[in-house]
């Protein structure tokens, strides 16, 4: 009587002991790995350093810091910013992330590249990324993240060529270089390929500001664009491209947006929007980090047609773009994806295509 009676203590033992341990296992690994990935999000800190447009730019800066802020509403990071008023406000304003306890900090435009590289080298604990740069060298904590911007520029020219009643269009860059190039040389390709397609020439006007923050000057060129027959501008101006939008509503011609969809600005008057999305993009970037601890730190991504998101052209296209001219536009893309197609970037392959 006295064994059976020990034997039943013992059973009981050893199954109080079985699930005190059970209590102090987790779940299942879904669960102990989601718990980490939120311990990991609401450590981490992301900055953002603007150019001189702001965040309220209409255009890219604004698209950088809403990716961010998705970040931080969808994934738990915390953002913090600083916008500079011009190029002597880039290095204090990466320095002050430091003084934020950054763990990861993002530059926006090819403009601070050099500042982004040297204060990267000087951090090297501190990951980076520059939006619209490709680093000068590989730095293990740098990230260059890029766009085919004349993968989209192609889609709008093409929209402008098929649009165009007096078989004249314009372009108003910022400032020269091979990154406004891109934009440039794509708008012209896809004006010539719908003019080619529709058997008839086309003019492309073509006048840089000089700058990205000249409001006034843009409005100056984009007019008088308009005045000499041109029905369709196309800017790559940055805060630039706020007076070319204006000069198209006094006029009441068409303007096609850059970087963000800018029908905002003037509902009547902007046909489309070449959009690189940063928030796309930088969005991915965090979301690799903080979900797979991954960050492709002394490499350049380069984003195009091919990555579903990251550019193409407004959504609200449909407003103003002609039913057949949008389902000729997606055979466009279709042929540009399957590389069927290669869009030129720069006077030489410009030239060459011709």
């Amino acid at each position: 009587m006295k064994k059976r009676n020990l034997l039943v203590v013992l059973a009981i033992a050893t199954t109080m002991l079985l699930v005190a341990c059970g209590g102090n296992k987790p779940k299942n690994d879904a669960a102990a790995n989601s718990e980490k990935t939120a311990t990991e999000a609401s450590n981490l800190i992301v900055g953002f350093v603007t150019d001189e447009g702001g965040i309220n730019d209409a255009s890219f800066n604004q698209g950088v810091y809403e990716g961010i802020g998705q970040a931080e509403s969808e994934l738990g990071i915390k953002r913090v910013y600083k916008e500079s008023a011009d190029a002597n406000d880039y290095l204090p304003n990466f320095e002050s992330m430091l003084d934020e306890n950054a763990n990861m900090v993002v530059g926006a435009g090819f403009k601070m590249g050099d500042i982004i590289e040297q204060v990267a080298k000087q951090n090297p604990d501190v990951k980076y990324a520059i939006v619209d740069h490709s680093p000068s060298e590989p730095i293990d904590n740098l990230l260059g993240i890029t766009f085919r911007a004349q993968e989209p520029s192609f889609l709008v020219g093409y929209i402008a060529g098929r649009t165009t009643e007096t078989n004249k269009v314009g372009f108003v860059g910022g400032q020269e270089g091979t990154l406004i190039g891109a934009f440039e040389y794509g708008f012209r390709a896809g004006v010539d390929y719908a003019a080619k397609e529709l058997g008839k020439e086309i003019e492309t006007a073509v006048q840089y500001v000089g700058g990205f923050t000249d409001a006034q000057k843009g409005k100056a060129i984009a007019t008088q664009m308009y005045q000499q027959g041109a029905d369709v501008v196309f800017h790559a101006a940055g805060g630039a491209g706020d007076g070319v939008i204006e000069a198209a509503k006094e006029a009441d011609k068409w303007v096609i947006g850059v970087d963000r969809d800018q029908s905002e600005a003037a509902p009547e008057n902007v046909l489309t929007s070449a959009m690189k999305n940063a928030n796309v993009a930088v969005y991915k970037v965090i979301k690799e980090l903080v979900e797979n601890n991954k960050f492709e730190g002394g490499t350049t991504i380069e984003l195009g047609l091919k990555d579903e998101g990251a550019v193409g052209i407004a959504p609200t296209s449909d407003k103003n773009v002609k039913p057949e001219v949008l389902k000729a536009v997606k055979d466009v893309e279709e042929k540009i994806v399957k590389g069927e197609l290669t869009v030129p970037g720069d006077k030489e392959s410009y030239e060459a295509a011709k």
